[in-house]
């Protein structure tokens, strides 16, 4: 019989969430199915206060349609605080129909249908200074008759919370409510508490730090605000229908506890001896605790939690404890991990044990602090004597590999690696993604760019995890989400983000450079754009057209704001701007690239128009599309004349300038052909290195690889000597660094200053390694994959295989293929209710195997057209494997137009040249001879190389073959 079934229901992107406050929540779903080319062909939806589906909210009837993400709830109007039930069932273009699926569930928040009951509380100041650092406490007592059918908390705090009910810790949320723009919007959470209440007396405590709200740093960024508060409402509602309140009011009690200080960037003192013990159950004595009082808070602004929390997910275990020449004892956790460490110690009341963390080691081989500035990145713990005690900090993060330890007892006899943990911090967000290749250290690449990640991801998408930072620094999101959205389900993530800069942009439209907003600056290229890119990321990998509906005003707003700031609306040329930031070409004692600022800035303007265009299309705004169609003509134009020469060349002559004029599609014909070689020439010459920065290096391969130079950029990732992605994977990176040499090949630092270990930004090339390394991309007429285009590339020479698989919206996605022994095997497997374009280059269809037969008889796709890219394949949802043989692929092509140079760059190619031209490695040819050609050599005839010697070398050289 055959299946075709409906799984992984979602709502708003999450399986199950509990308290969202979406008044028309959308519904996704997956297709399994047996057969080849499946397509869905309609839909049902059904909607329902109760498991048994028996009080339909909704019943949609059959939908004919093809859409299975995104489906908009129009059933009855929602009401606040109540689950509900869904399943689907769909029909295919097979005739078959499908039963209907596992029920998934929704849980409505608050809606805002009615006000708080809760009063924002904190101790009174009378009694509790507001200003210490210390966390308090905070509880309650409450009555629970028998009967309980569910328990709910909504709670949210400004600063950070931790919630107990009866002793026992409620969620697993970390850093709650998290970090939104506190001026415009706090969020709030909903927990289900029903399990930890009992008949008769109850308890709830919670415990308050400073967090992003109050804690401080350097310049006192931070400072929202210089009082904490807690907002808490829990609703027992009985089998009966009856429902009792507990509110936060003025009859809580307030006291502080073990939590002597705790701030997100310095760390934790946690006094172990100053415990409570039972303090969150219900008989606990606080006669003795402080009165609260309730104030004014912004409860108007509160909204649910949008995102996934911040949970611990993963713990790992140190791999060694070291003694460095300057006697610390270190701790190595093998890998630069953004978190805490859990330690667990027997010892005597009083004893002080201090973690200070770090990411790397000197040259010397001693622990290196001097990148944290101003953080201390330190934890204190004071045991209390009362037998095996363990502890995490919960209010801080740190960025770190190696930890020092003093005061552990015994450790001057080797510290017990048992007993410490790192427990692995950020967003939970579900994995979707992998990359691997036929490069062990490309896939340490993947690895690092991974957990530069996670590390970054602790509810805002930050610059660094480690020094006094941590920031939300918009143009490292913005050159780096698609990258994330490959490797993770980023949708609730970067809404979030995305609703925190529309409400900390400006009036006139800039945008601030950090999201939230707490810094003075705003408004550059290239960071202010992240207003128009992510949406239109989010738009083309997850088809969220509400997500873009939301933000155009936003992203019209920052387009408009720099139509006015030029000398003339199609240039930006006037104002601060980073330009290049951190490029290898910039002026000593300068962070700014060669590349100049209003080059970048022009370029930006036209890609954030071109984008700004496109969403209008996609919302039906004609006349918008229209106008800034104009608007983008005039920019391309002005570009053209200001930046690009009458012989079609780029004025200025930085990798950098060649790759913005390319991707962001600013030249065209022969001229884009023109700067395109050029580009190549300049990676060439400078002997596969980089001298890009921020704005260049994500798009850098992709300029490359998308103009016939794909061999160039392969060579160019691959290169494991300064600068490049794989120098620092030599040096032991685990993580992304700020800088191509934040360790200098002599092993010295770059600096102080500025110098993070753990930077995603550079790690944008994943999203390189993921579309033209493994050959999985989409068709960008139709979002997030519903088109899928397959185009491997075998017969690069460097690379014998490589494969990627993501978890879309629609299903598991897999692109791979593998070289060996001249034979090409391409894997690939499209989810049902897609289809794919698949380009196989070097293929014939009359001499390929598909799933091991004749590619007439194979099911679920198509032959087309044999073109000099390729042959061209239509594929339905399915697994196929395609197997062929193309020698040419595999052998080099020079010719004596060839620059030397091109030689140069591959051993064996390099070992034939100077066999049958010896002079080019020697004085005084050797040291110019690279940019010259085999013609240009024979020209030359007092060299004395003939075109006979060159004929013999071209001979054997285009018998090479590689795999």
């Amino acid at each position: 019989m055959s299946q075709l079934e409906v799984k992984a229901l979602t709502c708003e992107y999450r399986s199950n969430p509990l308290g969202i406050d979406v008044i028309h929540p959308r519904l996704s779903w997956k297709i399994q199915s047996d057969r080849k080319g499946t397509l869905q062909s309609s839909y049902r939806i059904q909607v329902a206060l109760d498991e048994a589906f028996e009080k339909l909210a909704w019943d949609s009837g059959v939908v004919g349609s093809e859409q299975s993400i995104h489906v908009v709830y129009a059933g009855e109007p929602l009401e606040a605080r109540t689950r509900y039930y869904y399943r689907i069932r769909v029909g295919d273009n097979f005739g078959r129909e499908s039963d209907w699926s596992d029920s998934a569930w929704w849980e409505t928040g608050l809606l805002n249908q009615s006000p708080w009951r809760a009063s924002w509380i904190t101790p009174a100041s009378a009694q509790l200074d507001p200003g210490t650092e210390a966390a308090f406490l905070l509880r309650t007592s409450f009555p629970v008759s028998a009967g309980v059918a569910s328990a709910r908390i909504y709670a949210s705090a400004l600063g950070l919370y931790e919630l107990h009910v009866n002793g026992s810790r409620v969620g697993d949320e970390e850093l709650t409510p998290g970090w939104t723009s506190y001026g415009h919007r706090i969020q709030y959470q909903t927990y289900d508490v029903t399990a930890l209440l009992r008949e008769g007396e109850n308890g709830i405590g919670i415990t308050l730090a400073d967090g992003w709200y109050k804690g401080g740093m350097g310049d006192g960024l931070f400072r929202y605000g210089d009082r904490r508060a807690a907002l808490l409402q829990l609703s027992v509602t009985y089998e009966d229908g009856t429902e009792a309140w507990v509110v936060t009011d003025s009859d809580w009690k307030a006291e502080t506890g073990p939590v002597r200080y705790a701030n997100i960037y310095h760390g934790e003192k946690f006094d172990a001896r100053l415990v409570r013990e039972g303090w969150s159950h219900g008989r606990y004595d606080a006669s003795a605790w402080q009165p609260v009082e309730t104030i004014e808070g912004p409860t108007n602004k509160l909204i649910a939690q949008e995102n996934e929390p911040v949970r611990v997910t993963e713990e790992i275990r140190p791999i060694a404890a070291i003694v460095t020449p300057n006697g610390d004892t270190v701790l190595d956790m093998g890998q630069n991990m953004v978190g805490r460490i859990r330690l667990t110690v027997d010892a005597p009341a009083g004893t002080r044990i201090v973690l200070k963390h770090a990411e790397v080691l000197d040259r010397e081989g001693n622990i290196y602090f001097g990148n944290l500035k101003e953080a201390k990145q330190e934890v204190e713990y004071i045991a209390q004597g009362a037998g095996t005690e363990a502890y995490a900090p919960k209010f801080t993060f740190q960025g770190f590999r190696y930890v020092r330890v003093e005061g552990y007892p015994g450790q001057a006899d080797g510290l017990p690696l048992d007993r410490f943990v790192g427990q692995v911090l950020h967003t939970d967000m579900a994995r979707t993604g992998s990359f691997a290749c036929s490069d062990p250290l490309v896939n340490q690449l993947q690895t690092n760019i991974v957990w530069g990640q996670r590390g970054n991801f602790i509810d805002v998408p930050t610059d660094c995890p480690q020094r006094n930072e941590r920031l939300g620094w918009t143009a490292d999101a913005q050159v780096f989400v698609s990258t994330a959205l490959f490797n993770y389900q980023g949708g609730p993530m970067f809404t979030k983000y995305m609703r925190d800069l529309k409400a900390d942009q400006l009036p006139d439209g800039g945008v601030p450079f950090v999201i939230p907003n707490v810094s003075n600056g705003d408004s550059a290229a290239g960071w202010g754009d992240a207003a128009v890119i992510i949406p239109w990321t989010l738009y083309q990998s997850y088809g969220d057209v509400r997500l873009l509906e939301e933000q155009y005003d936003s992203m019209k707003a920052w387009v408009d704001y720099i139509r006015a700031q030029g000398e003339n609306e199609y240039a930006w040329n006037t104002g601060f701007q980073f330009g290049d930031w951190l490029a290898l070409d910039a002026k000593e004692n300068s962070y700014v690239g060669a590349t100049p600022r209003d080059l970048v800035a022009t370029a930006y303007y036209a890609y954030s128009t071109r984008l700004l265009r496109n969403s209008a299309v996609v919302l039906g705004k004609s006349q918008d599309a229209d106008a800034y169609s104009s608007l983008l003509e005039g920019i391309i134009a002005h570009f053209r004349g200001e930046y690009v020469t009458p012989f079609g060349r780029m004025a200025s002559p930085t990798q950098t300038a060649h790759v913005l004029a390319l991707v962001f599609d600013l030249v065209e014909g022969p001229i884009r052909a023109r700067i395109a070689r050029d580009l190549n020439d300049l990676i060439v010459e400078n002997d596969y290195h980089l001298t890009t920065g921020f704005v260049g290096t994500p798009y850098l391969c992709f300029a490359l690889s998308g103009n016939g130079y794909h061999q160039t950029a392969v060579k160019l990732l691959q290169q494991q000597s300064y600068p490049g992605w794989l120098y620092p994977i030599t040096k032991g990176a685990t993580t992304i660094w700020e800088h191509w040499d934040s360790i200098k090949q002599d092993g010295s630092f770059w600096s102080d200053n500025m110098n993070s270990f753990n930077h995603y930004a550079y790690g944008s090339i994943g999203d390189w390694l993921y579309r033209s390394v493994a050959g999985l991309d989409m068709d960008g007429t139709a979002p997030a994959y519903k088109k899928i285009r397959i185009h491997p590339k075998p017969g690069t020479r460097g690379m014998q295989g490589a494969s990627a698989s993501l978890e879309s919206m629609y299903g598991e996605i897999h692109s791979g293929w593998r070289t060996a022994d001249g034979l090409i095997e391409v894997t690939i497997r499209i989810p049902a209710n897609t289809t794919a374009e698949v380009l196989l280059p070097g293929a014939q269809a009359d001499q390929m195997l598909v799933n091991g037969s004749a590619i007439a008889s194979a099911e679920g796709m198509s032959c087309g057209l044999a073109t000099a890219e390729g042959l061209h394949i239509t594929a339905g949802s399915g697994e196929y494997t395609f197997t062929y043989r193309n020698d040419e692929l595999f052998r080099v092509a020079f010719t004596e137009d060839s620059f030397v140079r091109e030689m140069l760059a591959y051993e064996a190619d390099k070992e034939l040249l100077i066999r049958h031209l010896p002079e080019v490695d020697r004085p005084p040819l050797k040291f110019y001879v690279k940019n010259l050609t085999l013609k240009q050599l024979i020209k030359d005839t007092s060299k004395g190389i003939t075109q006979e010697r060159v004929a013999g070398l071209l001979a054997e050289l285009n018998r090479v073959e590689y795999q």
